[in-house]
């Protein structure tokens, strides 16, 4: 019986040595993984801001300072501050009402939510030029009526909108459904209305995730390109945003070290998405933590 034990102990040290990788394949992938971090990531990052300061302060502050780039910067933070803003008051909505009840059309309405991330952004911008271009479907009503929609604001903002269309949403979902409903429930037992109950339980419960998804939506935002440049016309100092600005400077319109001084905000934007990223990640996994202590203190 001993030689059994004995064999089957042999043979389980023999299976963990064979499961257990060796201290230089570790070091390999992790070296790896080190290497392929710094060319794709650091390496083009580091190079953004070097090209920009390749002559000088006072070259790289001037071409932040053009006119035109400036209208670009407005312009990207009008877009992307009222597309975040829309897809707040969405987002809160659609999420609330995706994992708190049941409906017609709950799959379709998710389904909805998701188009975004399969379609391609091009596609998008040309769809609104097919409705609001003055040969659009709407376009001859619009036009009666002096309302520009392509090639205006309303057309930049309608793009950056369908492109970050699920990012708040999809962020909160899961979150709310692993919340449940006995919180609510507790509240509203007790005298709360529906309106108390979601501005003083649901909503500070998934605080963190929502100031997660409202950053991933302007980070997107503010970096969109293509359904914007559709959409846009990518007039200089009208319907420019950064993104546009760039490519039009890459093109030979103002210069190579001013296409990188404008680069530098996107890349600077990066950072602090990035930043923040780690932030509200600490943030919410000590909620999280605190929140599975809190039962176990109690009994």
């Amino acid at each position: 019986m001993s030689a059994i034990v004995r064999s089957r102990l042999a043979a389980t040290k023999k299976s963990r040595r064979g499961s257990e990788e060796h201290p230089w394949a570790r070091r390999a992938l992790i070296a790896s993984a080190m290497v392929f971090l710094f060319v794709i990531l650091v390496v083009p990052l580091v190079n953004v801001f070097f090209q920009a300061l390749e002559t000088g302060v006072m070259p790289y502050l001037r071409a932040l300072g053009d006119a035109n780039t400036v209208t670009a910067i407005a312009m990207t933070g009008m877009t992307a501050l009222s597309s975040v803003a829309l897809n707040l008051a969405f987002g809160l909505t659609a999420s609330w009402c995706i994992a708190k009840f049941q409906f017609k059309g709950k799959a379709l309405l998710l389904t909805l939510i998701d188009l975004p991330f399969s379609v391609s952004p091009v596609v998008a911008g040309l769809l609104y030029v097919v409705l609001f271009g003055r040969q659009g479907f709407f376009g001859p009503w619009l036009d009666a009526h002096d309302i520009h929609i392509i090639f205006a604001l309303p057309g930049m903002i309608l793009a950056t909108l369908f492109v970050t269309f699920p990012f708040v949403a999809r962020e909160l979902i899961p979150l709310l459904e692993s919340e449940g409903t006995e919180q609510e429930q507790a509240a509203m037992s007790l005298g709360a209305t529906g309106w108390q109950t979601y501005w003083r339980v649901t909503l500070p419960s998934v605080k963190w995730g929502l100031l997660y998804g409202v950053m991933l939506c302007n980070a997107r935002a503010m970096g969109e390109f293509g359904a914007v440049y559709v959409v846009s016309s990518n007039i200089a100092g009208k319907t420019e945003t950064v993104p546009l600005r760039i490519f039009n400077l890459d093109l030979g319109l103002g210069g190579h070290v001013a296409a990188f001084a404008v680069a530098t905000l996107l890349a600077f934007l990066a950072l602090v998405t990035l930043a923040l990223k780690t932030w509200l990640e600490h943030r919410q996994n000590q909620d999280l933590i605190l929140a599975s202590a809190l039962p176990k203190h109690e009994h």
